[in-house]
């Protein structure tokens, strides 16, 4: 439970330096400490009973989702929130979702969450692409929360999202204290409580400025990870044969022999990379 140490970190960071009068602040968060909580009481039970089991899996995704499904109301309620979908290098492709967009911030928050859980097998792997998320989202952030700067870079004019960016900040700085210990050979593990909630912290501040699509594209690394198990389980359902030799996919590359260190750098290359192009899709409109 080496997330607890992220968070921590992160908690204090955002309460010492954030503006606590900003609704987003309060909705990231509580949704980052009630995924956290979750992922606690999922590897306390691990720890305790001396099994790989936690919680239940349908237990697990039932209060995710209602977690999710009350941060995304909340959002949803916002007056700033105007209902449009924001589509990377189409500045006029703007769809209005209007109610549809509960769900879609529900799949988002959800999603992002689990695709991080999965991503965390390895040592320093996980928390890398998170910080380079962070990252971009930090410079996202205060780009939709300045209304000359949103209105240059034909982004969504998100007021108060601003503030957000210091919680990206904390989230980087939190993740490199953590990465200190969690580097290979590992002596801290990330486990649910830290995977759970800096996925749905990732999810959420994506809702938050409408950049729910950009995120599949900083956290390129994450999508495919999912996927790869998401085809694994429909491939060997279906036919009885697995595409990989073991899913997620960073676990296909250690039955190739790849050495573990390999896999994690080349993971962060190509999550950096990823950063990058999301961040060129500023301009590129």
């Amino acid at each position: 439970m080496g997330g607890l140490l992220v968070l921590l970190a992160l908690v204090v960071s955002v309460l010492l330096w954030s503006d606590l009068t900003s609704p987003f602040v309060w909705i990231v968060l509580g949704l980052t400490v009630g995924y956290g909580v979750l992922g606690f009481i999922d590897d306390y039970r691990k720890v305790t009973s001396q099994k790989s089991e936690g919680l239940r899996v349908r237990a697990k995704l039932f209060w995710q989702f209602v977690l999710a499904l009350a941060v995304a109301i909340a959002i949803y309620n916002e007056p700033s929130f105007d209902k449009q979908l924001a589509v990377p290098f189409f500045k006029n492709f703007t769809p209005n979702l209007g109610l549809l967009y509960v769900p879609l911030a529900v799949l988002v928050i959800m999603g992002t969450s689990n695709a991080v859980n999965l991503t965390d097998g390895l040592d320093g792997l996980a928390i890398g692409p998170v910080m380079i998320a962070a990252g971009v989202f930090l410079a996202l952030s205060y780009a939709a929360g300045h209304s000359v700067i949103a209105d240059y870079l034909a982004i969504k004019d998100v007021p108060g999202s601003g503030q957000l960016a210091i919680f990206c900040g904390a989230l980087v700085g939190g993740g490199l204290g953590f990465l200190w210990f969690n580097t290979y050979p590992a002596q801290l593990f990330m486990g649910d409580v830290g995977s759970l909630a800096l996925g749905g912290a990732l999810g959420t501040i994506a809702v938050v400025i409408r950049q729910e699509i950009l995120l599949a594209v900083v956290g390129g690394v994450f999508v495919v990870e999912t996927l790869s198990v998401m085809i694994q389980v429909a491939s060997f359902k279906l036919t009885g044969k697995r595409v990989f030799l073991m899913a997620p996919l960073h676990h296909h590359y250690e039955q190739l022999g790849w050495p573990e260190q390999k896999i994690v750098v080349r993971f962060w290359i190509i999550s950096i990379i990823l950063g990058l192009v999301a961040l060129s899709s500023l301009k590129l409109r």
